[in-house]
């Protein structure tokens, strides 16, 4: 389980991000159209996992802005942003914010996805959410980098991720 904070009060996650070198375990998410997307359907591509609690946070629309924007200038690679926000709020954020290089994916009805990757906020005022990370995943699924950002409130590293491709 890993040690995270929210403005220095620490919580607890489910448990630990995948090991880099090891397959990404496989998920099933929700799309804006209500459709499945599975970890299988991007076999092929590199895959940025742009993961937060909710795009209703400036820290989390923040960073899908600035994946959009460097999306945009990646080869084969796909940047997948998923919270647990309901795939409407997804789609109404994109729209009306004109991100066009990003996919949102859902994982509101169950939380599997959470816990498959050991990110879900255990305690506190977010508890069930998720917490903010990156997982980075090669063309044959293989778990390449991570982060668990410590501070919830706190970006991304982009430079790391971006460079981990």
């Amino acid at each position: 389980m890993a040690k995270i904070t929210l403005k220095g009060n620490p919580f607890k996650t489910s448990g630990k991000l995948p090991k880099i070198g090891k397959k990404a375990p496989k998920f099933s998410l929700i799309k804006a159209d209500l459709s499945k997307a599975k970890l299988k359907d991007f076999k092929g591509s590199k895959l940025i996992l742009n993961i937060f609690p909710s795009l209703d946070t400036g820290t989390c629309a923040a960073s899908v802005r600035k994946f959009n924007e460097e999306a945009a200038k990646l080869e084969n690679t796909k940047v997948l942003c998923i919270s647990r926000d309901l795939p409407f709020a997804q789609a109404r954020f994109c729209g009306a914010e004109g991100l066009e290089n990003v996919i949102t994916l859902s994982d509101f009805a169950k939380g599997k996805f959470g816990n498959a990757y050991g990110l879900t906020i255990e305690n506190g005022p977010l508890a069930n959410l998720h917490s903010r990370a990156i997982v980075i995943v090669n063309e044959e699924g293989v778990v390449t980098y991570t982060e668990q950002v410590p501070e919830i409130v706190d970006e991304p590293n982009y430079e790391a991720a971006l460079k981990a491709l």
